[in-house]
C-alpha cells in the first residue's frame, strides 16, 4: 500500500525511531514501527489485521485506526480522488490503497 504523510511531524515520528521513543515510549514506538510495516505490505486496507483496525465515526467519519499502545492509535484516511465507496456511500475499504496518515496519538482526550 502506498502511504502519503504529508504532515512533517508525523513524518518524523515515523521516521525517526529515537524521536518516536522520546514521545510516544518504547513500546508505543514499537507498534508504530510494526503497524508501518503492516501498512506496507498490505495491498489494500482489508488485508490488515494486526492492531485492530476499526472505522472511525464522528468528526473522524473517514478515518481509520490502528491500535498502538494503550489508547494511540495511528489514524489514516484514504488518499483516493474519488474515494472508493459502496452505493449506500460508505468508503469501500478493500479498494483503498493508498492512504495519508493524518494523526497519531490519542483521540480520545
Amino acid at each position: 500500500m502506498e502511504i502519503d504523510i504529508p504532515d512533517d511531524d508525523l513524518r518524523a515520528l515515523c521516521q525517526e525511531q529515537r524521536l518516536a521513543i522520546r514521545k510516544l515510549g518504547a513500546a508505543c514506538a514499537r507498534k508504530l514501527r510494526s503497524r508501518l510495516a503492516d501498512l506496507q505490505a498490505a495491498a489494500h486496507v482489508r488485508e490488515l489485521v494486526a492492531g485492530r483496525p476499526h472505522p472511525l465515526t464522528g468528526d473522524r467519519k473517514g478515518q481509520m485506526a490502528l491500535d498502538l499502545h494503550g489508547s494511540v492509535r495511528l489514524v489514516f484516511a484514504p488518499n483516493h480522488d474519488p474515494v472508493p465507496r459502496f452505493a449506500d456511500g460508505g468508503i469501500d475499504w478493500a479498494q483503498v490503497r493508498r492512504i495519508t496518515i493524518v494523526f497519531i496519538g490519542d483521540y480520545h482526550d
